[in-house]
């Protein structure tokens, strides 16, 4: 056993942080840090760069709960939030070692690509079109449509939904595929197409619908914050992806972030992540399944 040999046990303790203080010996015997290993990146990677910042800066948003808002006392918070603080945890050990760019969606491509921040993690659905203009990171939610009742409604629940027939009234947000979107769950419903997401809900609560087809994750959020007032009927359908996203032509960020997001959506790092999923959704994620690959 020679001196560069690392005591397994050690590392398996520490995790990531326990490498970077046991050390590990490069071929030449020099002590390989993250700083150094960064350096022997490109010198136009950006894991170089904000290694040698000692802060991420995340674009982002602060009205659309539950992905990104302000909490009672002002602090941003969200589900988006929480993976810039993961990205951060990885980065520095420190969560807290994030700049928060707050912009509008309509900013999101072009912030990344004048380098105005170096990620986005703001609600972003991933789609070929998008593609082609960033690179997006492993997905972290699949987001969906779902139906939003009332605890107090006649109908409620899916069969509730689908035995009122023709009777049976939804509310959705206009767009050209609303109607069948409603049509492929509940077939002979009645849709009501709405010019705002706050319209359609609030069609909901004024009874002129029996419910509201709105994001999985808005369903999950109203039903967690006001349970007194919202009923999630258990319908869910019509997937669609959502991550961050970064800058073209950058392998070894996108590649770091990847990590990141794997370690602690499927690995041992995955306080924050659990945390923010209760906090936001009302779910808590299953428990790992060792011994298989992730899923």
């Amino acid at each position: 056993m020679t001196e560069n040999t690392i005591d397994r046990r050690k590392l398996l303790l520490g995790g990531g942080v326990g490498l970077a203080a046991a050390g590990i010996a490069a071929a030449g015997g020099t002590l390989l840090t993250a700083e150094k290993a960064a350096a022997q990146s490109s010198e136009d990677s950006l894991l170089r760069k904000v290694l040698d910042r000692g802060k991420v800066r995340v674009g982002s948003g602060s009205t659309n709960a539950p992905w990104h808002f302000e909490d009672a006392n002002g602090k941003l918070v969200g589900m988006d939030i929480a993976m810039a603080h993961i990205l951060a945890k990885g980065l520095f050990d420190d969560e807290n070692a994030v700049e928060f760019v707050q912009q509008d969606p309509a900013a999101r491509i072009p912030n990344l690509n004048t380098g105005k921040v170096d990620i986005v993690s703001q609600f972003m659905t991933i789609t070929p079109a998008r593609a082609q203009l960033v690179a997006f990171t492993r997905p972290y939610y699949v987001e969906g449509i779902a139906l939003l009742a009332r605890p107090d409604g006649k109908r409620k629940t899916n069969a509730d939904l689908m035995g009122g027939g023709k009777e049976t009234k939804v509310s959705i947000l206009q767009n050209v595929d609303a109607e069948k979107n409603v049509h492929d769950v509940l077939p002979e419903s009645q849709v009501m197409m709405l010019d705002t997401q706050a319209n359609v809900v609030q069609a909901l609560e004024s009874g002129r619908v029996d419910a509201a087809a709105v994001d999985l994750s808005t369903v999950r959020w109203l039903v967690k914050t006001r349970a007194d007032r919202y009923f999630d009927s258990g319908v869910r359908w019509s997937s669609m992806l959502y991550g961050a996203a970064v800058r073209q032509g950058d392998a070894d960020w996108l590649k770091f972030v990847d990590t990141t997001f794997d370690v602690a959506m499927h690995g041992h790092q995955n306080e924050i992540f659990d945390k923010a999923f209760l906090d936001f959704f009302g779910e808590q994620i299953p428990r790992r399944r060792t011994g298989f690959p992730p899923i």
